[in-house]
């Protein structure tokens, strides 16, 4: 897995504690935190860290979640693929931001999650409370510009890029479609293939990120 040291992670912690806790200046109540990268950079790994940090007061939402069904990708000749701008629902991951900002008053938002065991999306499987001052999402697609993706970026207070040098995160990307199933050569292929290809794409983000955090 990537990884920091403890006081980088400190310092990234405290700077989403001070997005939580920041007093209202006229803008919704709620903050979302955004962390961005290529594939295997560290994205799922350090948000999780940060909401077990914060302690109740942020929830995880990943735009994994919007991934498009196995069936409908097959449907739509798209599953050699997975993973592309294309393959989510772009549209229902903005939507779904834009509740998450400004729900009704003492509403319980519902948001999908993503079971890399079985590599669907699980609908409403991360309630956000009324009470939860900040969500952090992560995901690959933050800061594309393009089609329903240039809607995200506005709906975030801050994106952070993760950076990870591509001799150790190529490795650990195929590592991990090992662990969750792939065999060792299907992994390679398909990180080849699919995945640096949307790394590429992802890359041309950076520069409209708030920060950039380098992973190890």
């Amino acid at each position: 897995m990537p990884r920091m040291d403890a006081q980088q992670f400190d310092r990234l912690a405290a700077r989403a504690a001070a997005l939580a806790g920041r007093p209202g200046d006229g803008r919704p109540s709620r903050r979302i935190l955004g962390l961005a990268g290529a594939p295997g950079a560290g994205k799922s790994t350090l948000a999780a860290r940060l909401v077990a940090r914060l302690d109740g007061l942020a929830v995880l939402v990943p735009m994994d979640g919007f991934h498009l069904a196995q069936a409908e990708l097959e449907r739509l000749g798209r599953a050699d693929r997975k993973g592309a701008p294309d393959t989510f629902d772009a549209a229902g991951y903005t939507a779904l931001l834009a509740r998450l900002r400004a729900p009704a008053p003492g509403t319980t938002v519902y948001a999908p999650a993503f079971d890399r065991s079985l590599e669907e999306p699980i609908a409403g499987a991360t309630p956000v409370g009324p009470e939860v001052p900040l969500v952090v999402t992560e995901g690959n697609y933050l800061l594309h510009d393009e089609g329903g993706w240039a809607g995200v970026l506005p709906l975030l207070d801050e994106v952070w890029y993760l950076d990870l040098d591509d001799r150790r995160r190529v490795p650990r990307l195929v590592e991990r479609h090992v662990r969750f199933g792939k065999d060792r050569a299907h992994a390679e292929r398909w990180v080849h293939d699919s995945d640096e290809a949307n790394a590429r794409l992802v890359a041309r983000g950076r520069d409209r990120a708030h920060m950039v955090v380098s992973m190890s």
